[in-house]
């Protein structure tokens, strides 16, 4: 039987920076944002044990192996080795997006790989325990300079704040009305700016900042936007909760860009700069920065215009995904 998992990618809204270990072990840390309706996909069949390959994988490339220990894949190397999985396995990888785009896309697949390993072993976790999981792997398995919000939202799915207290995490479910949720759903539109990398090698120099205290005063202004967001966002009027969460993407965007020289370059500020011409409320740039992908607020009335002027641009709405990591079955 084949088993799948789908797992969403996610925009992250504020607070990011504070999701790390360096950070929140010092001082509490939070972030919210959302899990959206764009998936990576991850399969898998048992083998029969008379081909003449252990492992075949399927992604960019195309390994088959004999041994966990020969794949190049790092991470699916270390799931499989730190679950102790033997059966002969054809694994492959499919996404809706880019990989190296700022969605959380590298978090997603690490969620789902361990999600459908548990599903193959028979055992049941719960969201909190697949994110954690998660976690360990790329934290401690591969030692990557990540956070912890992309494996949470990955896990959980939907609007949610996460809060890093005392070494715990709790999670809080943005509560929106319908009204209020509609719209800002209608009004967010991912701007690809045409350039990928890779969060580890960006985020060094904010690592490493952060753990000199260099970003404090950064870090706990878009600690403070976390807060303020959810007031904004829980209120009762949409065009006003528009408005306002709109100018604060714009802050926290402002904000974020001094987190290390490795976030923005010019050709991202003339792209951003360009899509608040064409009409946008405000945006910022998904995940660790340096590419990927430009999250904007455009409000409904404005869409047709803002898409008008950003001719030539791959624009993507954005839904929400309301399921966190679920398992498939064919």
């Amino acid at each position: 039987m084949l088993l799948s998992s789908r797992t969403p990618l996610r925009v992250s809204f504020f607070g990011g920076g504070t999701d790390y270990p360096d950070y929140f072990e010092r001082f509490p840390g939070a972030v919210v944002g959302m899990a959206i309706d764009r998936y990576v996909y991850v399969s898998a069949l048992r083998l029969s044990d008379i081909i003449n390959y252990k492992y075949r994988l399927s992604y960019s490339r195309l390994e088959m192996v004999n041994d966990s220990s020969e794949l190049e894949h790092p991470v699916v190397r270390a799931v499989l080795d730190h679950y102790g999985i033997e059966q002969p396995l054809d694994i492959s990888i499919q996404a809706d997006l880019p990989a190296s785009s700022g969605l959380g896309s590298s978090s997603a697949f690490t969620v789902g790989l361990v999600n459908l390993i548990g599903a193959l072993k028979g055992r049941t976790l719960t969201r909190l325990d697949l994110g954690q999981a998660a976690i360990h792997v790329e934290q401690v398995l591969l030692k990557e300079n990540v956070g912890v919000q992309d494996q949470l939202h990955a896990a959980f799915g939907g609007l949610n704040r996460f809060d890093f207290v005392d070494g715990r995490t709790r999670i809080t479910p943005v509560q929106m009305t319908s009204a209020c949720e509609s719209h800002l759903l209608n009004s967010l539109v991912l701007v690809y700016t045409g350039q990928t990398r890779f969060a580890s090698k960006v985020l060094t120099e904010q690592v490493q900042a952060t753990r000199e205290r260099k970003i404090d005063a950064e870090l706990s202004h878009l600690l403070a936007l976390v807060s303020q967001s959810i007031d904004v966002l829980e209120g009762p009027d949409p065009e006003a909760m528009l408005k306002d969460f709109g100018a604060m993407m714009h802050e926290g965007w402002q904000t974020k860009r001094r987190l290390s020289a490795g976030v923005s370059n010019p050709a991202i500020d003339e792209l951003y700069d360009a899509a608040l011409a064409a009409g946008a409320l405000g945006g910022k740039l998904c995940g660790a920065g340096g590419g990927g992908f430009l999250l904007m607020v455009v409000p409904p009335e404005r869409r047709a215009a803002f898409e008008s002027a950003m001719q030539g641009c791959s624009l993507i709405p954005v839904g929400m995904d309301r399921h966190g990591s679920v398992i498939l079955t064919q």
